[in-house]
């Protein structure tokens, strides 16, 4: 196993030396070489800092020396790559790396523990790393890069808690015992992790970051995502509490926010997320409005994919035909945690 590591971690140098060369020789070609323009480069040059690559390359080196010795060679030669050079593309690479390397271990150790940690783990480590490699720390991409590491930070805290606590997450109880299916989760966690994180990546790549005065997007975007994350925690904190309470075993919660509605979670996460659009939205122009798919995203998988779908169809077996599950679904709407009679019952 050592010598498969060792392998892998000279296959990646060399593709890293390879991607080096031709990234440094495409943008010397476009660029021009006039002293302003070295300098400038110089100047912005931020290195592929150690502590991503130990994230993205080093989760298979625990306990393996030869690994870690190729891996730190690999790391070494990215380092010399800068994030100017390669542009927003540079961050889909990381994020893949970063799941595909959760993946392999996960695989080998056959764990589900690592998914939940890694991915929240790579908004922060995506958005901190882009905000670095910027051209200036203009106060609206550190405000958004700080609001997209809290939010990393207290959900990845609490899903890996969770996911201790209770001993198994239940959604791979199969699926990690089959590397090709578990490899389709990882990867649809990097799209998810690029796709949703698109304003901030783009604001921070964004040579300015907009006008320095205050915006309306501004105020706006913030309430709206600290209204979001207020929610969004309250709510599993709610739950986590109702399900380590041995009385509680195999009752639904009806208490606090989910008194008002089944998901209000859900309704907290899509809020961050508009927020954080709108909050970027200040310092993207053009195309870079594009990222609006970011939250609509998020409210699509959400609401009609992997979230309320599957959590409804779970409920209905474990509960549906009783009574009492069935005058509290009458009773709560969907998403909006507030009283029935002043909310939409499209929620």
């Amino acid at each position: 196993m050592q010598a498969a590591f060792s392998r892998l971690g000279q296959l990646a140098g060399k593709f890293a030396a390879a991607a080096g060369a031709g990234v440094r020789r495409q943008f010397s070609t476009s660029s021009g070489s006039t002293a302003g323009q070295a300098s400038l480069l110089q100047t912005f040059r931020v290195p592929l800092r150690s502590s991503l690559l130990a994230a993205t390359l080093g989760l298979g080196t625990f306990g393996r020396p030869a690994a870690a010795a190729s891996f730190a060679s690999s790391a070494a030669i990215i380092d010399q790559v800068t994030f100017k050079e390669m542009g927003l593309l540079s961050w889909l690479l990381v994020d893949v790396a970063i799941q595909w390397g959760g993946w392999a271990v996960s695989a080998l150790l056959k764990t589900e523990k690592f998914f939940d940690m890694l991915g929240t783990g790579s908004f922060a480590a995506l958005a901190v790393g882009s905000l670095l490699a910027s051209e200036s720390m203009h106060a609206r991409k550190i405000a958004a890069t700080a609001f997209a590491a809290a939010w990393a930070v207290r959900l990845g805290g609490f899903l890996v808690m969770r996911v201790f606590k209770t001993g198994h997450d239940s959604r791979f109880d199969e699926i990690k015992q089959q590397p090709f299916r578990f490899w389709i989760f990882w990867t649809m966690q990097a799209v998810w992790v690029f796709t949703t994180l698109l304003p901030v990546l783009l604001l921070n790549s964004s040579s300015l970051g907009g006008p320095a005065a205050l915006l309306w997007s501004d105020v706006v975007g913030g309430v709206v995502y600290a209204t979001g994350l207020a929610v969004e925690a309250t709510a599993d904190g709610q739950k986590f509490a109702f399900k380590m309470d041995p009385a509680n075993k195999g009752k639904f919660i009806d208490s606090g926010l989910w008194s008002y509605a089944r998901y209000p979670n859900y309704f907290g996460e899509m809020m961050v997320w508009w927020g954080m659009f709108i909050f970027c939205s200040g310092g993207l122009q053009g195309a870079q409005l594009a990222s609006v798919v970011s939250p609509v995203c998020v409210m699509l998988l959400l609401r009609y994919v992997s979230g309320i779908p599957t959590q409804e169809k779970q409920a209905a077996a474990r509960w549906g035909t009783t009574q009492e599950y069935q005058d509290y679904a009458a009773r709560t709407n969907l998403l909006v945690p507030l009283p029935k009679c002043w909310s939409s019952k499209a929620s």
